[in-house]
């Protein structure tokens, strides 16, 4: 199958695979706003707004459950104008819906109860805050009903609205968890499965839960917590720096408009005041002729001005602020005319501008009467001379209000939109990201090199996995892929040529050690026979357990590749000595007992030329030692015990078996039973007591090695162990 073909296949098996899922969300909004117009219509004490968000995070998971809540409270906002603050509430349902399902907390009734209570608490509780906090609760509820009971009772308006709605939302929330239990009644559980908003980029595979742990241990923190960490805090900035720009912008165009409204109103003032009459206003007061008609009408502007707090005509003089009017306000009685008022510290540095007739910018202040924004217009007479001010004071304490319904407006808004971003970030890298990476590791920690099937499978299992993303972890996918399909091939190639290599290496050890044997015209098949008996025993003692921390199967190999040059030192022994034909006199015997110093030299030097070759080091110590013995009276060095190589106390064992039961020119054979009782006998003398154990109990084995080297040889058998 080609690479298009291949796309053409995974787009037709994606695009069934979010089939469900999106006919699923689709009707979750259909039953959360179809819900909401029921009890509209009816006038229903319920709320039936998220009947469709239980259900498809029950099915669907995080991310269609949320994006149901978010969009039913958005699409509801174009007929409840609040609905969309309400929105965090919907999404939090639809996290402790599919969290509870996960975990499947929904399978047993009591968890079910639980999860009753836990949706009530969110949809009630939390939801009675949001109303508590934006101030939409209607005062008459605390006459009438419920609510007003318990306020009588003792408990205050929060707590008394706060347990009511709570009470409510446990209604309407067992009637929207029992609604949704009879819709998966009816949906065949085989089909479950199929809602789920997946998305998988590759072979779906279980990785065991020891290994996660272990690998999560180790690696610290995964790569969808990371990637999460940083989504988080970098929203969070974000979101804080914006909230904080938008604060400041809807600051300064508070205070833009409330310098707006102070300033015409206090137009409006000077249209009311006659500028002729200032000084007879101060002087008479109430007394003097249009002073209460005057009065009247800025009483009328101030009752009809939204959010004013004072209003009054002060004349400035450098002795404080002479009264020509003060409007009462709701618990504050105005000066009265020719009152003085001493000025505001605040006011200090303005006061050359004020005494002099000039207009000053609006005033924020928090002085005696409070935060306000203080707003002068000059009141000229027919001169043109300034001889007051109007002035307008507006409360920025209200401001403050705003600002806090401002705020808490929106980071609703934005929890809301934030919980989907996450539950859609977090569920893009897990199907691109992590799941496919996890795959690729998954698959290479299971790599084994043992052989070509194991080798093979390796391609195999990484290939099923068929990582489909269309981007840069596809790309590495399949240059793992690649690498690993000629990583195989070399590697079968290579151990093609490996082996032709060591079979040509033992080809020429075999032609060397012959040449070496052939000196010594009674040796025979000596080197085989004997790199066989050391195969049999260093296998028995693997069996038994003997020397586990050493017997390794490439430690075996090495011991019988080198067993054919253990006396590849009698290449400096003088024919002479090597075929006499009785034993030899001491003065021969020291010379013939060179033959071990003489073979290491000659390893030793072939290492220099060939220092990869790793079965050399235990040639060299069979050669050097392999007549060393375990009570130390051996040669070259004298060596005991375990000081003595263990590839040569197995060798020991085989050449001196081999030895007994071959004829020489200056002896006849023994029998197999008179030669295994020898090695018996001189076992912990001679011999390592564990290798001559081992020896001894193969000797099935390795009387029909020596059996069929003497048939070989034309030889009979020689009586003895069959």
């Amino acid at each position: 199958m080609t690479d298009l073909q291949k796309n053409e296949v995974m787009t037709g098996s994606r695009r069934r695979q979010l089939f469900l899922p999106m006919m699923m969300i689709l009707i979750g909004l259909i039953l959360n706003i179809g819900g909401t117009v029921v009890v509209q219509a009816k006038g229903l004490m319920l709320y039936l707004d998220c009947m469709g968000t239980v259900l498809v995070a029950f099915l669907g998971g995080y991310v269609p459950g949320i994006a149901v809540a978010l969009f039913s409270t958005i699409i509801n906002n174009f007929s409840d104008s609040v609905s969309i603050f309400y929105a965090p509430v919907s999404v939090l349902i639809a996290v402790v819906t599919v969290y509870a399902s996960k975990k499947g907390y929904l399978r047993k009734l009591k968890y079910n109860i639980l999860y009753i209570i836990v949706l009530a608490f969110v949809g009630g509780g939390i939801g009675g805050i949001i109303t508590w906090e934006l101030h939409l609760i209607d005062s008459s509820v605390y006459s009438t009903g419920m609510v007003s009971s318990l306020y009588r009772m003792g408990f205050d308006k929060f707590w008394s609205w706060f347990i009511v709605n709570f009470l409510f939302d446990l209604i309407d929330k067992t009637v929207t968890v029992v609604f949704v239990r009879i819709l998966l009644y009816l949906i065949p559980k085989s089909l479950w499965p199929r809602f789920e908003f997946v998305g998988w980029k590759q072979e779906p595979i279980i990785i065991p839960k020891e290994k996660k742990s272990k690998e999560h241990t180790a690696a610290g923190m995964n790569l969808n917590t990371k990637l999460m960490t940083v989504l988080v805090v970098f929203s969070v900035t974000v979101a804080t720096i914006c909230m904080t720009v938008c604060l400041i912008l809807f600051r300064n165009y508070s205070t833009e408009q409330h310098s707006y409204l102070a300033e015409g109103v206090a137009k409006m003032a000077v249209e009311i005041v006659d500028g002729d009459r200032v000084n007879e206003f101060i002087d008479r007061g109430e007394s003097a002729e249009g002073y209460e008609e005057t009065e009247k009408r800025l009483v009328n502007l101030y009752k009809n001005s939204r959010d004013v707090e004072y209003v009054y005509v002060y004349k400035i003089m450098s002795d404080g602020c002479h009264v020509v009017f003060d409007v009462d306000t709701d618990g504050l009685q105005g000066a009265a005319p020719g009152d003085v008022v001493p000025f505001d510290d605040s006011f200090m540095i303005y006061l050359p501008d004020l005494l002099s007739g000039k207009r000053i910018d609006p005033i924020v202040s928090k002085d005696t009467y409070g935060w306000l924004l203080t707003y002068y217009e000059p009141v000229y007479d027919s001169t043109g001379s300034c001889v007051c001010y109007a002035g307008v004071d507006i409360a920025m304490s209200g401001l403050r209000t705003y600002e806090k319904e401002f705020v808490f407006k929106a980071v609703t808004i934005f929890a809301a939109f934030l919980m989907l971003l996450f539950a859609v970030a977090s569920w893009f890298a897990r199907f691109h990201l992590v799941l496919p990476i996890n795959a690729m590791s998954y698959a290479a920690d299971r790599f084994e090199y043992e052989d070509e099937y194991a080798r093979k499978n390796n391609v195999e299992m990484l290939s099923k996995l068929d990582i489909c993303t269309n981007d840069e972890i596809e790309r590495l996918y399949r240059a793992f892929l690649k690498t690993t399909e000629e990583s195989t091939r070399f590697f079968e190639e290579n151990k093609d040529k490996m082996e032709k290599i060591e079979t040509m290496q033992n080809s020429l050890i075999l032609v060397l050690a012959d040449m070496v044997e052939n000196r010594d015209e009674g040796t025979g098949d000596h080197v085989r026979k004997t790199a066989a008996y050391v195969g049999i025993t260093a296998r028995k003692m693997k069996e038994l357990g003997y020397y586990k921390d050493k017997m390794t199967d490439r430690f075996i190999k090495d011991c019988i590749r080198s067993a054919p040059l253990h006396d590849i030192g009698k290449i400096s022994v003088s024919d002479v000595i090597l075929n006499k034909p009785a034993r030899l006199n001491d003065m021969e015997f020291e010379l013939m007992k060179e033959h071990t110093t003489a073979g290491k030299e000659v390893i030793e030097k072939v290492i220099a030329t060939m220092p990869d070759a790793d079965y050399m080091e235990e040639a060299k110590n069979v050669a050097g030692y392999h007549h060393e013995k375990w009570d130390g009276s051996g040669y070259p060095e004298g060596l005991a015990g375990e000081e003595i190589p263990l590839s040569a106390r197995i060798m020991a064992v085989a050449d001196v078996f081999d030895a007994l039961v071959s004829k020489r020119c200056y002896k006849d054979s023994f029998s197999y039973e008179k030669a295994m009782s020898i090695i018996k006998e001189e076992a912990g003398t001679h011999f390592d007591p564990l290798v001559a154990d081992a020896f001894l109990k193969s000797e099935k084995e390795v009387v029909e090695v020596a059996d069929r080297f003497a048939a070989r040889e034309g030889k009979k058998e020689r009586g003895g162990l069959t």
